[in-house]
């Protein structure tokens, strides 16, 4: 195996690692995203709830 050829392959090897690394980077920031999305949907749930009991709170009184 000439030099060339080890080149090459430090190069392949260099660059399937680097597609490896993108696409668990890209993975990683749609889990995150996906996390984000849920905690927003359970503050909107949190303040309606507790816009619905003030609401409550003023027709018991």
């Amino acid at each position: 195996m000439g030099m060339q050829d080890q080149f090459k392959d430090k190069a392949k090897q260099a660059t399937e690692k680097a597609k490896q690394a993108a696409g668990k980077a890209k993975d990683e920031a749609s889990q995150r995203a996906s996390q984000g999305r849920g905690r927003a949907d359970e503050e909107t749930r949190r303040a309606q709830q507790e816009e619905q009991d003030r609401l409550d709170m003023d027709y018991d009184a």
